[in-house]
């Protein structure tokens, strides 16, 4: 096997142009993803509304969005191309949406997840988020309960700590070998 040349990983504010390639991911990733129509309202109409890219190179592998809510920064959405799963893209990208939050003035940042989403309970976790409610039956495709987390008060001592460490483990903006797409990925990824 031949080893694919390294790409550097940049996070911005997601764009009208970003959004083929994040409803692929969001296709990609949830059994009743998001459509388009929706992605466009939340960038061109909401002024709650804060959403991230990752892109390795010029492909949107990621993206986030949050809606700030007085102090409370909410994550509605978060997904990461599968092909480029498990290489520290999440972590990058809840970091940044964290320090993303605190810039805009939250005190905490919450979501939901569901109750067998192991892998991105472990990832919300190590970002300081713990659980405190649970929403029965919240995800309309098959009635599964969400799991309500929250971090702690951003600004507290052990937040700021966390944050600085997060902040530290994932600066590398060099992804080591990218992926690439995988055989069924759809075109749009590649992204603009």
């Amino acid at each position: 096997m031949v080893a694919r040349p390294p790409v550097r990983l940049s996070v911005e504010p997601m764009q009208l142009e970003d959004i083929p390639a994040v409803h692929a991911i969001e296709s990609a990733s949830f059994p009743s993803p998001w459509p388009p129509y929706a992605f466009r309202g939340e960038l061109e109409t909401n002024r709650m509304a804060h959403y991230l890219v990752v892109r390795a190179g010029q492909r949107v592998v990621a993206y986030a969005g949050i809606w700030l809510m007085v102090d409370e920064a909410h994550v509605t959405t978060f997904a990461v191309l599968p092909v480029y799963r498990r290489q520290g893209i999440g972590g990058r990208l809840l970091s940044e949406v964290i320090e993303l939050a605190a810039g805009l003035g939250a005190s905490v940042v919450t979501l939901e997840v569901r109750l067998g989403n192991a892998a991105a309970r472990r990832l919300y976790q190590q970002f300081g988020f713990r659980p405190v409610g649970v929403r029965p039956r919240y995800y309309s495709d098959n009635g599964e309960d969400a799991l309500i987390m929250t971090t702690e008060q951003l600004d507290a001592p052990e937040m700021r700590q966390l944050r600085e460490r997060s902040a530290k483990r994932y600066a590398d903006d060099v992804l080591a070998e990218d992926p690439g797409l995988a055989p069924d990925d759809p075109p749009e990824v590649l992204g603009s």
